[in-house]
């Protein structure tokens, strides 16, 4: 319980959070001018915090809202096209009780499993800058202490170098970290350090299940339902 009301308290912070101008205004005029299809919807256009199970051994790093999906919705991976992808991978690898997400009420609910961004607001074509990700890399930082994942997935390489920043800031591997550590779908490093997360921890890359990736193939279901059978697998290690 102790720990669910510390993300409740660590998602009321990030909330009201105005530390990024350009982001600020970026998500609000998306709220304020809506896509067509949502004109008859109130858009979230505000932080995006955390989803998932306080007590899960699995942390998913993804990269930031989508202009008319979490920025929309208020939910990680909600109302867009990669959460269309990526939720029914959870649902077919037993994280997820659904495998559509469509609203933060919908029912949804995740077992095992939390995710969060490495930026919280939506940014303007999808590209957050180094400063912007720094200003959120705390919320991130505290959610992995919360959280004391035994899997970390990144999506994505920016997901991948983000996590690489808070172990080498905390780690006493920091070498490791930037010696033969290196992105690729379905590469997994075991990391011993536990000055974060409190645990040793197995760090999964994927590709983000963006449509980029999707449509063209580079990321097929079968390899996105792979990355979390392996995750699976390093759990009941």
């Amino acid at each position: 319980m102790t720990q669910t009301l510390e993300l409740d308290q660590l998602n009321a912070e990030i909330l009201p959070c105005q530390k990024c101008a350009r982001l600020v205004a970026w998500r609000e005029q998306v709220a304020r001018d809506k896509r067509k299809a949502y004109q008859n919807q109130e858009y979230w256009g505000r932080p995006v915090p955390g989803f998932g199970d306080p007590q899960a051994r699995v942390f998913v790093v993804g990269l930031a809202p989508g202009a008319h999906g979490s920025n929309r919705t208020g939910r990680q991976f909600t109302g867009d096209a990669s959460g269309g992808f990526f939720y029914p991978a959870l649902y077919r690898a037993g994280f997820a009780n659904r495998p559509v997400s469509i609203a933060r009420e919908d029912g949804l609910a995740l077992t095992d499993l939390y995710t969060a961004p490495v930026c919280r607001c939506a940014p303007p074509d999808n590209k957050p800058s180094t400063v912007e990700m720094a200003n959120c890399q705390p919320f991130l930082e505290r959610e992995l202490r919360l959280i004391q994942p035994k899997v970390i997935v990144v999506l994505g390489r920016i997901a991948f170098e983000s996590i690489l920043r808070i172990y080498s800031k905390n780690s006493t591997e920091a070498g490791k970290l930037h010696a033969g550590v290196k992105f690729g779908h379905g590469a997994v490093y075991h990391f011993s350090d536990s000055a974060v997360t409190g645990n040793p921890f197995e760090l999964v890359c994927s590709y983000h299940p963006s449509q980029q990736n999707t449509l063209t193939g580079r990321l097929t279901v079968e390899m996105f339902d792979a990355i979390w059978q392996k995750s699976r697998e390093l759990l009941e290690r």
